[in-house]
């Protein structure tokens, strides 16, 4: 019986991952590779992510080093990081980029944890939604009398359960997160 609530808790398990995700494409004051993962590159006619066509690497706290395998690539490269919501001008030496991480004013922070907390509240509405898929399951599954009032009393109990345990997981995740933000 418990089987049937696995696939709500694989969705719930990828708004985990999403949120995640977005957590890392947030730059917080020190260089993060994750920031260029939603940026693509037009490379021979195709739009391909950076770190398919360079390597990508910390060198220092601030600064992110973007080395393609294909110079030519490099204003492309340089194209691509200009047109996105990075914020952060790419420096061009004919050989790599690099990306200098300018340090967070205090405004900057806030304005961060902000999107952190709408990401946060984004993640739980949608694991909410997971929820009432699973509870309108179960009752369907009652209607055509494969189970049984109590089983969908004991369902109900373990989709709160595993409800309440993501959201507890979304809220450590955005906690940290704004840890983070504020420590740097």
């Amino acid at each position: 019986m418990r089987e049937q609530l696995i696939p709500y808790n694989e969705k719930m398990e990828k708004t985990i991952s999403v949120l995640a995700s977005d957590y890392a494409s947030i730059r917080a004051g020190r260089a993060n590779p994750g920031v260029l993962d939603r940026v693509s590159v037009e490379y021979y006619g195709a739009m391909t992510p950076i770190n398919q066509v360079a390597a990508v690497s910390v060198s220092e706290a601030r600064i992110l080093v973007i080395q393609p395998w294909d110079r030519s690539c490099l204003k492309s490269i340089e194209k691509a990081i200009n047109a996105s919501d990075i914020g952060i001008p790419p420096q061009n030496d004919g050989v790599c980029i690099r990306l200098v991480f300018p340090p967070l004013t205090e405004e900057r922070r806030k304005d961060l944890c902000k999107t952190v907390s709408k990401h946060a509240e984004e993640a739980k509405v949608n694991v909410r939604n997971h929820r009432r898929d699973a509870n309108d399951f179960c009752k369907k599954q009652l209607k055509d009398k494969l189970i049984t009032e109590d089983d969908l009393k004991d369902l109900e109990k373990d989709i709160q359960k595993l409800t309440d345990d993501f959201v507890a997981k979304i809220d450590k995740m955005a906690a940290e997160k704004e840890k983070e933000i504020m420590e740097i």
